[in-house]
């Protein structure tokens, strides 16, 4: 059931909710409102509370009591937002999403979320966005005791300044286009939080195309015989061991007015990764049903752009298979033909990400696109290098690159750019093919996205290495535990930009 989100001009401890949040610049005293309202509503007190808890205001800070009845709200948290010069699209996303997060964990029903002083119009959408984000959880698979017990289902916005204090009006374009943008996001939390036996390529490509039905995007989807007619051999080696056959998804989106300009979005699809003959250590395999968390968010991302409808055109390109150890499945040492036309030596079998990107590289090059950006759980040197909350960036172009991360710390992910050296370049020859697909262990992201890069030609290029962020294992700003969808707003962010 879709979470309802209304507004209001009545603050937050005049709203009947279950939680009422207020965020609170640094600097706050029970002197100023609107902690001085709380703190008559409360019948005083409230000073020493904030002095115990050394609560100002400042970045991060939180603090929750309960109201004994004093107050339509059973509970109110305290929400720092630091300074108010310094306040981001980002970071009120993150307020709401903390308050949703938080409201949610109660089991509270309803939530009267304080609108930030100052903050109007197009930015409500951030806060319908991050209230959203928050309030998700995965519960598909619970059942009886385990099902949660309550779950948040209303947000009131309060504070607008819209309407009559008492009454609680429907939300404006800016709330209804932040929330439909979060779903989407969702969408991909979804796909990427599925097991493997319930997601196969199969599946996630007839995802991908209830998606394009229901927001009106055209799509196509190739099978394994479609695969091996266009000459994907890449794409169809990976794939080969598995019982669940590969599948090609192209989305796209075309403007009502027609655009010259062009963006492709690639994302790795591995429903389940289990390393092929190379087959992984048991510890942490479960986790490789996440290995489509790049095609994950290629669907979220292009049902969030229908939504944004921006005045370029945007093609999602999805190549999904299951690596697994059957019989049938590819070898070390064996050598496959690629769409593009390179010969391939195959050097680990659980390196396989990089081989089905590498057809849907060279399909989405001849779409002629003004760049095209891939994203994919591509390699643990990433997280090595980077940790767990930040995913690496490649770019062949340096403006484009500026855009990226841009776009990056205005969506308030976390993306690094790292070099594409050189020198690592030789590591890639094959003495028998024209490439191999694995380097040394060195500098193993790096020469990954080097890989890459032989497949896109002359046309500027982004790779992001997501294989940190897009599964956590806790929940932290607005990512919840699991699927993140880590990317997708990121990505959304450079389409609004270069449109």
């Amino acid at each position: 059931m879709p979470l309802k989100i209304q507004q209001t001009a009545s603050t937050p401890i005049e709203t009947t909710a279950d939680v009422a949040a207020i965020a609170l610049f640094a600097g706050a005293t029970v002197k100023a409102e609107p902690l001085a309202a709380l703190d008559r509503a409360l019948d005083g007190g409230l000073g020493k509370l904030l002095e115990r808890a050394d609560f100002t205001g400042k970045k991060d800070q939180v603090l929750e009591f309960p109201t004994f009845g004093k107050l339509p709200a059973a509970r109110v948290i305290l929400f720092g937002l630091g300074d108010p010069d310094k306040l981001s699209d980002a970071d009120l996303r993150t307020y709401a999403a903390k308050a949703a997060r938080a409201a949610n964990d109660g089991k509270s029903k309803s939530l009267a979320l304080g609108v930030p002083a100052g903050v109007t119009g197009a930015r409500l959408r951030f806060l319908a966005e991050g209230a959203v984000l928050g309030a998700y959880k995965f519960v598909k698979y619970l059942t009886g005791d385990r099902r949660p017990k309550g779950e948040l289902e209303k947000v009131t916005l309060a504070g607008t300044g819209a309407g009559d204090k008492k009454k609680k009006g429907a939300s404006d374009p800016s709330i209804e286009l932040g929330q439909k943008i979060a779903e989407a996001v969702c969408l991909t939390r979804d796909l990427v939080n599925e097991p493997g036996n319930e997601l196969t390529p199969a599946d996630l490509a007839d995802a991908a195309a209830r998606v394009a039905k229901q927001f009106g995007l055209k799509c196509q989807v190739f099978d394994a015989k479609e695969i091996a007619r266009r000459g994907m051999k890449l794409l169809a080696a990976v794939g080969q061991g598995s019982a669940n056959e590969p599948r090609f998804v192209h989305l796209t989106y075309t403007p009502k007015k027609e655009s010259k300009r062009k963006l492709v979005f690639v994302g790795k699809g591995l429903t389940f990764d289990s390393g092929g003959l190379c087959i992984k250590p048991a510890p942490g395999m479960g986790e490789m049903k996440s290995d489509m968390a790049g095609a994950g968010n290629v669907v979220g991302l292009m049902a969030a752009v229908a939504v944004l409808a921006p005045e370029v055109e945007v093609h999602g390109i999805i190549a999904t298979a299951e690596n697994m150890p059957d019989g049938n499945a590819y070898r070390p040492g064996d050598v496959f033909g690629s769409l593009d036309g390179k010969t391939v030596e195959i050097v680990n079998t659980d390196a396989e990400g990089r081989l089905v990107l590498a057809d849907a590289l060279a399909y989405a090059r001849k779409l002629e696109p003004e760049v095209i950006v891939n994203n994919a759980t591509l390699t643990g040197a990433c997280i090595i290098a980077l940790g767990k909350n930040c995913s690496a960036f490649y770019a062949t172009n340096d403006d484009i690159s500026a855009k990226f991360a841009a776009a990056a710390k205005e969506a308030g992910e976390q993306f690094w750019r790292m070099p594409l050296l050189e020198d690592l370049k030789d590591q890639l020859k094959s003495d028998i093919a024209d490439l191999k697909h694995v380097a040394d262990r060195w500098g193993g992201s790096i020469t990954a996205a080097l890989f890459l890069r032989e497949f896109v030609g002359d046309t500027p290029f982004i790779h992001a290495d997501i294989a940190g962020p897009s599964f956590a294992d806790r929940a932290a700003g607005f990512y919840p535990k699991g699927g993140t969808g880590h990317g997708v707003l990121t990505f959304l962010q450079f389409i609004e930009e270069l449109a």
